[in-house]
């Protein structure tokens, strides 16, 4: 690396006070007062930025190295410039000698407290759901749901493998106009090394194997995963039943009682080109499952969710995904399945992207606990068609609709009842 006046230039700026004049006297010899690079050299060296040789030489005519250039922008540093154009070149520099930075130690250790550690991302979301299905006493109902929701995600770096990562969510009901408290939805701490990641706090559930076809919630504990083509995954801590679809469902026919259950699974994942796929398990236990009967036994508070699923890439635009799980401790709707074929995909990013889907589904309550579709946010203990289609009408945001037209599977009366969900939703990322 050259030495060259762009160099010297920016360094001497943002320790504040470049293109100056001193009445010092020279500090090396082969820097004349009057050469071009007088000024800037001699204030980086009254600033201890540089220091020459033992011959008083400063031999500008030779290459640095990336280890000297982080170490001026080290002493830089340590200067905190205020003036924000100074700020901006320093970080530039910063961002490209990261590496050097960090093998410089506890020098840089302290001066990192002075950048920005903490990056914040988000989402404003509109979401609409139109519900119609037959209730267990044959009823027609109509449910529609408007809801404006902000979720803000700090991510905070603690060392080179650790981080921090949550979520805010703040809610509106834009029918009744009435806004919920700014909640954490979650908060973890996050360790990445190579081929090996831990997860400590509370943090995303989501059953990778059959890509949600069984949970997308979050759940409080430990997660860890091995591997890398072909990854182990293992989980375990408590899981609040109230998220789940299911729950919001067998409340409204007064079910009271148990609300958390304590939970484990484990998953083999694979990666290999155009396939994706893997095999899993899920273990809950809690009196929820032995008061409503989704355990054959009733005695037995536990419920166990096997699961297995596969995903491929036909071409770039065509691919087919399959999943099935069974409760092997339920007494009923004990199976949840999913075929869906998608076409193209959107890239936020990428104004005009767009992506299709058709899927049929089945969504029995003994094992959908909380599947990810947004049709069956708010119901579950279905079968039938899913049709959506998602569009980047401007970068980075996001529309999508989405329609569900099936049956209700009604366990108690043998009976099968129309039911169909109307989705759409608008989304501005930041």
């Amino acid at each position: 690396m050259k030495k060259s006046l762009a160099s010297l230039l920016t360094t001497a700026i943002v320790v504040g006070a470049a293109s100056t004049s001193f009445a010092a006297a020279n500090p090396f010899s082969d820097v004349p007062r009057g050469h071009w690079a007088y000024d800037a050299v001699a204030q980086l060296a009254r600033d201890g930025v540089i220091n020459g040789y033992g011959d008083t030489s400063f031999r500008g005519d030779r290459n640095i190295t990336r280890y000297e250039m982080a170490q001026m922008i080290a002493k830089a540093m340590a200067k905190q410039p205020k003036a924000p154009n100074d700020k901006a070149l320093l970080d530039k520099l910063v961002a490209e000698f990261r590496d050097e930075l960090d093998n410089l130690g506890v020098r840089v250790a302290k001066l990192e407290k002075h950048a920005d550690m903490v990056k914040w991302t988000g989402e404003l979301r509109y979401r609409y759901w139109s519900n119609r299905n037959n209730d267990r006493n044959y009823n027609r109902n109509k449910d529609n749901i408007d809801q404006l929701q902000l979720r803000l995600y700090p991510t905070a770096e603690v060392n080179q493998n650790w981080n921090v990562k949550a979520r805010l969510t703040a809610s509106n009901n834009m029918k009744t106009d009435q806004s919920g408290n700014v909640k954490l939805t979650y908060a973890f701490a996050e360790g990445n090394y190579k081929n090996f990641q831990v997860k400590l706090g509370k943090m995303p559930l989501y059953s990778l194997a059959d890509d949600g076809l069984v949970l997308d919630d979050f759940f409080s504990g430990a997660s860890v995963s091995f591997g890398n083509k072909v990854k182990l995954v293992a989980q375990g801590g408590r899981w609040d039943l109230n998220n789940s679809a299911v729950m919001k469902e067998l409340k409204n026919y007064g079910y009271s009682g148990d609300e958390t259950a304590n939970y484990w699974g484990v998953e083999v994942l694979a990666n290999i080109k155009k396939f994706s796929g893997g095999i899993g398990y899920h273990h809950f236990m809690s009196d929820f499952f032995k008061v409503n009967k989704i355990t054959k036994d009733q005695d037995n508070d536990s419920a166990g969710i096997w699961t297995v699923g596969a995903n491929y890439k036909f071409t770039s635009s065509f691919g087919l995904q399959g999943s099935y799980a069974r409760n092997q401790k339920a007494d009923w709707e004990r199976d949840a399945y999913n075929i869906q074929m998608n076409y193209k995909g959107i890239k936020r990013e990428n104004k005009g992207t767009w992506g299709a889907h058709v899927a049929y589904r089945k969504l029995g309550y003994g094992a959908a606990l909380m599947p990810t579709y947004d049709t069956a946010s708010h119901m579950v203990g279905v079968k039938g068609w899913d049709f959506g289609v998602d569009y980047i009408p401007f970068k980075n945001v996001q529309t999508s609709i989405a329609y569900f037209h099936g049956k209700n599977i009604t366990p108690t009366t043998g009976v099968d009842d129309k039911a169909s969900v109307l989705f759409g939703r608008v989304s501005f990322f930041f």
